[in-house]
């Protein structure tokens, strides 16, 4: 399935929650950013293309699978903030996963990067066994009291295992409590693969740029371009990450070459890569 494809699929469905009248347009569970930045741009294309359509709030939920601290495809919370961030949600939080008490730290992380309201709504505790979940509506709470108290959270609910019950709780322990108040945070370039890049002059003075997967910059590059041998290509791709290269830039505008069909499979193959894609991509092509 290809970005665009998914695009259409969520533009559909954009029309039909805003014909039903929904208030906000909540973007949850994310596992997988690029799935989620699908999902950004079919809204912004729905409502510049729609005019007719009152735009309304849009809230981002990811979800981060372990104590890893990091989404199912593997971005940190931080990154996952930065891929998202040019949407301007009106919130953004974690859900599912992890109980209140493991999600905490990535919850007050996700505050830390991010200039949005914080939300979060986490499971009942972990699944048991069986599958079910075994938290209490009180234990749940109190947990969740203390994202309250240290001011961590705007908006704050219950997911996987969670009942009326433990909305209930939650609401009695929280509902005088302090809100989060986002921070202002400084002009600074972010970028992000896996792991986030902040080009902040007071810890980088200099960035190094990865110029070797470029077909006009590497005769050896662009022979296993020619050749089609794109294991080779990711060897380039790795050693350059490996010697300390921050960004990595990518070329393929050559006359005898489908720069786009290229570019498309490199950049697939880099993303299984991790020591490759936890630094940013630069996209650099004319076509």
């Amino acid at each position: 399935i290809t970005f665009n494809e998914v695009v259409d699929a969520y533009y559909h469905q954009i029309r039909g929650l805003l014909d039903g009248n929904v208030d906000i347009l909540l973007v949850e569970t994310v596992f997988d950013t690029l799935n989620a930045k699908a999902a950004l741009f079919a809204i912004d294309k729905f409502f510049d293309e729609n005019p007719q359509y009152v735009r309304r709030p849009v809230f981002v939920s990811g979800t981060i699978v372990d104590n890893s601290g990091r989404t199912l495809s593997g971005q940190t919370t931080e990154a996952f903030w930065i891929s998202i961030s040019h949407a301007r949600p009106f919130a953004v939080g974690l859900n599912c996963a992890l109980g209140a008490k493991d999600m905490k730290q990535y919850v007050e992380r996700l505050g830390k990067c991010s200039d949005a309201f914080i939300l979060c709504y986490p499971n009942a505790g972990l699944p048991n066994a069986m599958g079910g979940y075994d938290e209490t509506a009180q234990d749940m709470a109190n947990v969740l009291e203390t994202f309250a108290d240290e001011h961590l959270i705007n908006i704050v609910g219950g997911c996987c295992g969670t009942t009326p019950a433990h909305i209930k709780a939650i609401h009695d322990v929280v509902q005088n409590k302090p809100v989060h108040h986002p921070p202002v945070l400084p002009p600074l370039l972010r970028l992000c693969g896996l792991e986030p890049f902040l080009l902040d002059p007071k810890v980088v003075n200099f960035v190094n740029v990865g110029e070797r997967c470029n077909v006009a910059g590497s005769i050896a590059f662009k022979k296993h371009v020619l050749a089609g041998d794109f294991e080779k290509m990711l060897e380039v791709a790795i050693k350059q990450v490996e010697n300390g290269a921050q960004l990595i830039d990518l070329n393929f505008d050559e006359g005898l070459l489908d720069a786009n069909a290229i570019m498309r499979r490199f950049c697939n193959l880099l993303a299984t890569e991790p020591e490759v894609a936890k630094v940013p991509f630069m996209i650099d092509s004319s076509k």
